[in-house]
C-alpha cells in the first residue's frame, strides 16, 4: 500500500468514525444502521465494511478513544502536584472541560456500553477501573495526608466521576456556560465533596 493510499484509507476510517459518533448521538446505537453512517459520511453503505468489521467496532473505537484519553488527563492530573487538593482541582477541571467539550462523543462512550460485545466490554471496564482507582487513590491520598476529610474516600470518588460524566447528558454548546466555566464551579465542588480543609 502506498503512502497516498494509506493516507486516504486512514482520512476515510476517520470521516467514518465522526460519522458515526454524529449517528449515534441522534439515533442511539441500536437506532443507527450502517447505512446512516455511510450517508453522513457521504460514502456507499459498502465502504463501512471495508474498513470497519461492524457497526459495534466502530463504537468499540469511539468507546476506547473516549476511555483512553480520560484516563490519561486523569494521570496527567493526579501527576501535576504533590498536593492532594490542587491535583484534585486539576483533575476535575480537566475532566470536565473534556467532558464539556466532547459532549457528544462523551454521551455515547458512556451511555452505550450496553452495546459492545462481552470482550471489548471488557476491555472498556479495565479502562474505567483505573480511572475509578486513580480518583479513589488521590481522595485517599487526601484522607491521609489531612487534606481531606471524607468517611468514605471510595463513594466520594464515583460522585467526583459523576459530576464529570453528567455534563455529556446536558450540556449544550449553545448554553450560558463555558466548559471552563462549569470546570471551575465542579473543581470547588468536588473540594466540598472531599472535605477539603
Amino acid at each position: 500500500m502506498t503512502d497516498m493510499t494509506e493516507a486516504r484509507s486512514d482520512a476515510t476510517r476517520a470521516r467514518l468514525l465522526d460519522a458515526a459518533i454524529a449517528a449515534f448521538a441522534e439515533k442511539g446505537f441500536n437506532g443507527t444502521t450502517t447505512r446512516d453512517i455511510a450517508a453522513a459520511a457521504g460514502l456507499s453503505p459498502a465502504a463501512v465494511y471495508v474498513h470497519h468489521k461492524s457497526k459495534e467496532e466502530l463504537l468499540y473505537l469511539i468507546s476506547r478513544s473516549g476511555h483512553e484519553e480520560t484516563l490519561a488527563l486523569v494521570l496527567k492530573g493526579v501527576e501535576s502536584s504533590d498536593e492532594p487538593a490542587t491535583a484534585l482541582r486539576n483533575v476535575v477541571h480537566a475532566f470536565v472541560v473534556h467532558h464539556a467539550r466532547g459532549h457528544t462523543g462523551a454521551r455515547i462512550v458512556n451511555y452505550e456500553l450496553s452495546a459492545l460485545t462481552p470482550e471489548h466490554y471488557a476491555e472498556i471496564l479495565d479502562i474505567r477501573h483505573r480511572i475509578d482507582r486513580e480518583i479513589r487513590e488521590l481522595v485517599e491520598r487526601g484522607v491521609a495526608a489531612g487534606a481531606f476529610d471524607t468517611p468514605n474516600p471510595r463513594m466520594a470518588g464515583v460522585a467526583l466521576l459523576s459530576l464529570g460524566i453528567d455534563i455529556a447528558r446536558w450540556y449544550r454548546d449553545e448554553g450560558e456556560w463555558s466548559p471552563e466555566d462549569i470546570a471551575a464551579a465542579y473543581a470547588d465542588m468536588a473540594l466540598r465533596i472531599v472535605g477539603a480543609r
